[in-house]
């Protein structure tokens, strides 16, 4: 059964309707907006910073590319692949996710040639630019909080031009013995403690915990990512598959 076929859908560790999970996502990333970067560094004990830095590596933006950045409201992505000369679109569900983000592209030292950023609030489901709009979509740390991963699969194949690529990196579980028990512990006990020491909210850091264990593994996404329709997919795996980095084409 897909997705869309679903009366319900997990919320972390919990059943709710579509709708609900919609909205409560929503508030989760509207509570942690201001402290999201932060608690990344403190989370993955900065390690993130050289997974992004991979990341765009892997994506290779090009001076005059368009590149969608879905879920990206920081803007930590975007900004890599701007200084490489890409026009970049950040899009994010959450306004208050665009709002850290664009304050902080007011802020930053451009690099010399760097290409465009816009901000614009979007749903990965409902997509609102043309089809064959974009050289490449990314996607990072955010599908898994999707409603319906498989209709935000297929906007992303809708909306890249063909020979357009998709690169998405997301968490999931480890398949490393001995540290598979470390990250389970760290992941669903100390991380929502971090959360309420420096955000001041620790239901927030619980659900993405559990969002990270109800994620499919890595060989599953890259499934879901071939049967929306792209090929050539990949998956590179990191830290035994707590992350992936997920590659394919549009033809």
């Amino acid at each position: 059964m897909s997705e869309t076929d679903q009366d319900t859908v997990s919320f972390g560790y919990e059943n709710v309707s579509p709708e609900e999970k919609t909205r409560r996502v929503g508030q989760v990333f509207s509570s942690v907006a201001r402290k999201y970067d932060i608690m990344n560094d403190a989370m993955s004990f900065g390690m993130h910073r050289g997974w992004k830095d991979r990341f765009v590596k892997r994506v290779k933006p090009q001076s005059g590319e368009n590149i969608l950045d879905m879920a990206g409201g920081t803007g930590d992505i975007a900004f890599r692949m701007a200084d490489r000369g890409a026009n970049v679109t950040v899009a994010d569900i959450n306004q208050e996710m665009l709002d850290v983000g664009a304050e902080r592209a007011m802020e930053r030292d451009e690099a010399e040639g760097a290409g465009s950023l816009v901000f614009s609030q979007q749903n990965a489901e409902e997509v609102t630019f043309a089809s064959n709009t974009f050289d490449a979509y990314t996607i990072v740390f955010g599908i898994r909080n999707v409603t319906h991963k498989e209709k935000a699969l297929k906007e992303a194949l809708r909306v890249l031009r063909p020979g357009g690529r998709f690169y998405c990196m997301e968490f999931s579980v480890t398949d490393w013995s001995g540290f598979r028990e470390i990250y389970d512990f760290y992941s669903m006990n100390i991380m929502p403690r971090m959360g309420q020491v420096i955000a001041g909210d620790i239901e927030s850091y619980r659900y993405l915990a559990e969002s990270i264990r109800k994620f499919p593994r890595a060989a599953e996404f890259e499934a879901m990512i071939s049967n929306a329709g792209f090929v050539n997919t990949k998956a590179e795996v990191i830290l035994g598959g707590a992350v992936a980095i997920h590659s394919g084409w549009k033809v």
